[in-house]
């Protein structure tokens, strides 16, 4: 049994490695290979039990084991891709991207109420385009945006918002539909794989305008019961706590959304602000419902229906008191859970509760590892691609170190107050001991007070502010009581999150020395001698003392990230970086800095000496002060008026041509604009037009014959024909696509005198512009110029030493999941 339950492990492994996936025939016969592989095992057993030759026995036992190891590798690799080939199949057809189309759905989970508007999970019942019916996904995600979401500098209006919307309303609408396509970026969150576990096989927006037909509500439903009731408690609780204006931003107000996240498991509730201290701190896994959550629920659930089953004697003799606790623990977790949300940590917790219950009710005593794998494999088993996600590795991890050190400490502090306070005490410091290295390697940073942020807000939150909470269920005054209980473990957060070393950020190192780092974090952990436990220390040193590669001196890098519609390009030397632009404002509480280039920059352990913003556009300066705030020591310069919002963050020196500078051997010069040509108080000419002030800059390798970058901005033919006529040195081997691809940009003239052999395009997958245009991309294809789109190739790496080769995100970690545009 081991051996099969570390194969499923392995085969659902190797599955998720698969960049396409295989005709189902194929699967098939795995499948039925995985079943004589059983078989095998099964007679190699079977004649180890009737022979006494030694030899032939450990032999035919190793083949019984392989046998077994094969079976349920095999057999669920096969049973994955069955999965995925029939979840595959219902895609959303290309065809339909960008149509509009008329459906009828029932809202399938609460909505999510933001600035811009309402995002709404749909369960498609019918759609029509152009009179004919047409299939769908069978679950889409869109959002029905207010009048001010395209213009995120005013403020909403708050009667032109959509109406009220509930779970299990039925809806008429017509949409505009595209597959899931996040950004692809090395480190980065993968979308479309969270998407694909949910189940969401499209995303779009509810069409509004004039000449669209207005949604209708059809009707109130009785489906998806759970998700009104949670709807209707998420409700009443911003009503009471947030609703009141009197109470202010440090009272109940304030912490409102973390009693909704534990109450309902809607983590959008609580603001990106109080999520970086909780992070900062370590206790982000305590807002919202977590495994840990659950399993206390499920033990203090187990623990009264016990004591109040022993009150009765006839209960009890109908069925044993532990029996009875142990199906009830299991079975209100799973209520709970459900309740929450069911998302995919519940799930989880449920399935690994539900397994070892099964395991004790079947009479069996198995060792700890043996029910430890098989809580894995069922997990696994029922989600495969749970095997991507950090949480998993993080659970698991935590439970099997809790595992194995549970009985020492149990035995060697006693059954006292101060005894307990003492086994808490090391259970904490070995969880923190075994999860540090993993943390490392999954996110590139770890709260270096997490340790003593935990010791209090495990006990508190649990024990204290999520009993309240969910009391308050019954008597919402409780609600209340549990806002304030948060207030005073908030205020100990944002003290430890505002310590100079609260966090450590290290470069993201590869899956060996990470892996190595575990093995040593395990090892300190265990009670065993310190002489053993020295061996950590040179697992440990690689991933905490990993470097990335740079460029050797005399040569540069570029990695233009994926950041949807806007510019942001890294550019790396020896010992110097660069940032380009800092991609667009997603909404007032997201932008690309944020979400994508901090991240990067940590992942990368990259310092940053100068953020370039090549003009004002919030599609050029969305992430600037994300980045900023993460980058103390960058200087600022570029195209930006002197009373820009930037301005008060960093001073800036505006961008001239004819600026000049060396890095380590690499050259980088300002070839726009002109003295006088540019935005700001000292620069009027081109206030209007802000594109034609952007930023030109020239990088470029010295020797004979250089290697050349051009970072063109946002410029327009009019600037293009000015550089060309003023003979500026544009000849490059890559350049940054004018404008992401706009007909108003990248003219045959400039063309011809920058003659690259590669053109990056940072451009939205279907972005309303439609960059980058057709007749463009024409004259790149009459030139043989090579142009490379972030939106079919993800982040984007060219090295100086490499200009023929460009290192595409999507095409370096494809996998089956991940979306693949037409040609």
């Amino acid at each position: 049994m081991p051996a099969c339950l570390l194969g499923t492990l392995v085969g659902a492994a190797l599955q998720l490695q698969q960049p396409v996936l295989w005709p189902w025939p194929v699967y098939g016969v795995l499948l039925a290979l995985g079943g004589v592989a059983w078989l095998a095992s099964g007679w190699c057993r079977a004649w180890v039990a009737h022979r006494s030759q030694a030899a032939g026995r450990r032999w035919r036992h190793v083949g019984a084991l392989g046998f077994a190891a094969c079976a349920g590798a095999m057999a669920l690799f096969a049973l994955c891709g069955l999965r995925a080939g029939a979840y595959a199949s219902h895609a959303l057809s290309p065809g339909l991207e960008g149509r509009d189309l008329r459906v009828t759905g029932v809202i399938a989970a609460m909505p999510q109420v933001n600035e811009a508007g309402v995002r709404l999970r749909l369960e498609i019942e019918s759609a029509l385009w152009q009179g004919t019916a047409v299939a769908l996904p069978p679950l889409v995600d869109v959002s029905w945006y207010g009048d001010a979401a395209l213009d995120m500098a005013q403020p909403a209006d708050a009667s032109r918002q959509p109406p009220t919307l509930r779970a299990g309303e039925r809806w008429e609408m017509t949409v505009r539909l595209k597959a899931p396509h996040g950004a692809r970026n090395p480190h980065g969150f993968d979308f479309e794989l969270w998407m694909w576990e949910q189940g969401v096989q499209a995303t779009g927006y509810v069409r509004t305008g004039a000449n669209d037909a207005p949604p209708v509500r059809l009707a109130s439903t009785w489906r998806h019961p759970v998700e009104r009731a949670r709807q209707a408690v998420r409700d009443a609780i911003v009503a009471r706590l947030a609703g009141r204006a009197a109470v202010g931003e440090d009272g109940p107000a304030r912490v409102a959304g973390v009693v909704v996240a534990l109450v309902t498991g809607d983590q959008r509730a609580i603001d990106r602000a109080d999520w970086d201290v909780f992070r900062a701190t370590g206790v982000a896994h305590l807002m919202s419902i977590s495994g840990l959550h659950i399993t206390l629920f499920a033990w203090l659930a187990a623990l009264v229906v016990r004591r109040l089953w022993c009150r009765s004697a006839r209960l009890c003799l109908a069925l044993p008191a532990p029996t009875a606790a142990l199906l009830a623990g299991v079975l209100l977790a799973g209520l709970y859970a459900l309740f929450s949300g069911w998302g995919v940590p519940a799930q989880r917790t449920v399935l690994m509760l539900a397994t070892i219950a099964a395991l004790q009710l079947s009479g069996r005593r198995w060792p700890w590892p043996q029910v430890w794998l098989l809580a894995c494999a069922v997990v696994v088993a029922v989600d495969p691609w749970a095997l991507w996600q950090a949480g998993f590795w993080l659970s698991f991890v935590a439970v099997a170190v809790l595992f194995a050190t549970n009985n020492i400490a149990g035995s060697a502090y006693g059954i006292s107050a101060k005894a307990h306070f003492y086994a808490l005490l090391r259970e904490q410091w070995v969880v923190t001991l075994a999860l540090t290295p993993l943390t490392l390697l999954l996110f590139g940073q770890v709260s270096l007070v997490g340790f003593a942020a935990n010791l209090l807000a495990i006990p508190w939150v649990t024990l204290v502010v999520t009993p309240l909470a969910l009391a308050g269920v019954l008597w919402a005054p409780l609600w209340s009581l549990a806002a304030w209980a948060v207030q005073p473990l908030a205020v100990l957060l944002q003290w430890l999150a505002a310590w100079p070393l609260a966090v450590a950020f290290v470069p993201m190192a590869p899956l060996w020395a990470g892996v190595a780092a575990v093995v040593g974090g395990a090892l300190l952990a265990m009670r065993v001698p310190w002489a053993v436990r020295a061996l950590a220390l040179p697992l440990l040193l690689p991933a905490l003392w990993w470097q990335p590669a740079r460029p050797v001196p005399g040569q540069f890098e570029l990695l233009a990230a994926d950041i949807g519609q806007g510019n942001a390009v890294l550019v790396r030397t020896a010992t110097h970086a660069l940032l380009y632009d800092a991609g667009p404002r997603f909404s007032r509480e997201s932008d690309a800095g944020h979400r994508v280039l901090v991240p990067l920059l940590r992942a990368l352990g990259e310092r940053v000496d100068l953020l370039m913003l090549s003009h004002r556009d919030s599609d050029h300066t969305g992430g600037a002060a994300a980045v900023l705030a993460q980058q103390p020591q960058a200087a600022l310069t570029g195209s930006i008026e002197a009373a820009h919002e930037l301005q008060v963050l960093r001073p800036a020196t505006p961008c001239v041509a004819g600026q000049r500078w060396d890095w380590d051997g690499v050259a980088f010069e300002v070839l726009h604009p002109a003295a006088g040509d540019g935005a700001g108080t000292a620069r009027p000419a081109l206030a209007t037009h802000t594109n034609a002030a952007s930023c030109v800059l020239r990088i470029a390798t010295q020797g004979p014959a250089p290697a050349v970058a051009l970072l063109a901005g946002d410029i327009e033919q009019v600037q293009e024909q000015a550089l060309v006529a003023g003979a500026a040195p544009l000849a490059a081997d890559v350049m940054l696509v004018p404008h992401h691809g706009s007909k108003t940009s990248s003219s045959a003239p400039f063309l011809d005198a920058v003659q690259p052999r590669t053109a990056l395009v940072q451009a939205g997958y279907r972005n309303r512009f439609g960059h980058p245009a057709p007749e463009v991309l024409g004259r790149y294809q009459e030139r043989q110029i090579r142009v490379v789109e972030s939106a079919r190739c993800g982040a984007a790496t060219w090295r100086s030493a490499q200009p023929l080769q460009v290192r595409c995100e999507r095409e370096a970690g494809q996998r089956y999941w991940q979306h693949h545009m037409a040609p």
